[in-house]
């Protein structure tokens, strides 16, 4: 994949270092020696990635970066930005700014390289949607939006034996993202074939082979085009390199560092949503149409044609599908005693909560107000209540923080279950028979889940 790089560094031998590399792999670079020079090229010359060293007199690599996000000429253009190799401060005042990635001095060459191929991809299929934008307005069809897809609120797969290691990549993700956990491999090749936006892949696994499961995950159809965040000891370069030859997308060095694993996940998600969105051909109304706008979850409208979906092939003799339905307990009170605001605090806090106690493979969606759904494939009965009284029990446990966090309030939940019984059931019964048993929670006195056979 061949584009022009521009290098903006006020050292003439970094910058005759990094064309020479770059130009080895038959990328066009051109170069800038401080930010006023960079600014102009940059707009002249419209470059497909930007490399922009931090310290750099007069404008230095901050303010620079922060004024190619500002002009609507050049913010489209991905900025990398090239960090002391203990310049976490730099990493984050970057992301601030405005920068899209950042690597360290000294500059490894395989991960500079991995960096920019992934940048590369999705620049590639933001200038598309931009191109199809442009199209639309010419031909007077509101298109306005379609380039807006962000990198948050994704759906990541976590395979890892770590304990320590995967805990705190969710305490660090859990903000932004609903990432869930798989240490056996078997179970996560079967997660990955849900609508999951990134697999984050410890390959220096103690207790699995992480290359075979990426190897696999390319192999398989339903998972081939999931981008995989590979978590790998750089000092391994045997294992790094066979990471990248079978298909991996970005590397993740250990120990991880939060700034950096947060702007990789940010990066790959928007690049399979943007891929996903031209694939698909959908536009941007289509995609805010199937989407919870408060919560970040799926709707009731892209929930019905799930579950639609789901229980024709459970009719036909597969898997059967458990559904669960949720209604917060005296949502109304928080509302008059708080203000609205407070409440879409809670819903917001219960949709983390609800996200973060499903399986990878289910699909959490608010019906509406304060009424909830989680579809579960391939669940029984059973299954299904467990799962129920897990979510039960984690949102009664603690407060839920309102007023930014200046209060808590105690929140609990009611809970119906059921699960799909054959040929003759169908969506409408099934969610009948759930929210039946959400009544007869709330009259048992609230905080229960209830099961409701056929």
């Amino acid at each position: 994949m061949t584009a022009r790089i521009l290098v903006v560094d006020d050292v003439e031998p970094n910058v005759r270092l990094l064309e020479a590399k770059l130009t080895l792999e038959y990328y066009e670079v051109l170069t800038a020696g401080d930010g006023a020079t960079a600014l102009r090229i940059a707009s002249d010359e419209r470059p497909d990635i930007i490399l922009l060293d931090v310290m750099m007199p007069g404008m230095d690599g901050f303010e620079t970066c922060r004024r190619l996000k500002a002009d609507p000429v050049t913010r489209h253009i991905p900025v990398v930005l090239v960090t002391a190799l203990d310049g976490r401060e730099d990493k984050i005042k970057g992301l601030e700014a405005g920068a899209d990635d950042f690597v360290t001095k000294p500059i490894d060459d395989v991960i500079l390289f991995a960096r920019v191929r992934s940048l590369l991809r999705l620049k590639s299929v933001m200038d598309e949607l931009r191109e199809r934008e442009e199209s639309g307005r010419r031909l007077g069809v509101d298109t306005d939006g379609a380039g807006r897809l962000r990198g948050s609120g994704g759906r990541i797969l976590i395979v890892d034996d770590n304990e320590r290691q995967a805990r705190k990549m969710i305490e660090h993700l859990a903000g932004e993202h609903r990432p869930t956990v798989e240490s056996d491999p078997a179970a996560a090749l079967i997660a990955a074939r849900g609508p999951v936006d990134l697999m984050i892949v410890n390959v220096s696994s103690a207790e699995f082979d992480g290359l075979r499961f990426v190897a696999q995950t390319r192999s398989t159809e339903a998972s081939r085009r999931t981008p995989i965040l590979a978590v790998v000891d750089p000092a391994d370069r045997p294992r790094l390199l066979k990471a990248l030859e079978l298909g991996v997308n970005d590397i993740l060095p250990r120990p991880v560092d939060p700034e950096e694993l947060e702007a990789r996940t940010r990066t790959q998600i928007k690049r399979k949503r943007y891929a996903d969105f031209l694939k698909e051909k959908l536009d941007y109304s289509l995609e805010m149409a199937v989407t919870d706008a408060l919560t970040g979850l799926h709707n009731r409208r892209y929930m019905a044609g799930q579950l639609q979906g789901l229980m024709n092939r459970a009719g036909q003799g597969g898997e059967p599908v458990a559904l669960l339905m949720m209604d917060l307990d005296h949502f109304k009170l928080v509302n008059d005693s708080f203000g609205h605001d407070a409440g879409d605090e809670v819903l917001r806090e219960f949709a983390v909560r609800l996200a973060t106690n499903v399986r990878a493979i289910d699909l959490p969606c608010r019906l509406g107000g304060e009424e909830f759904v989680v579809v579960m494939p391939g669940a029984s009965l059973e299954d299904a209540t467990h799962v129920a009284d897990r979510i039960r029990r984690d949102v009664a446990a603690q407060p839920f923080p309102i007023m930014g966090g200046a209060e808590g309030l105690t929140i609990t939940v009611s809970v119906g279950v059921a699960a799909s019984t054959g040929l003759d059931d169908t969506p409408d019964a099934l969610l009948k028979r759930a929210d039946e048993g959400v009544y007869e929670a709330k009259a048992r006195g609230r905080n229960q889940v209830i099961a409701r056979a056929a």
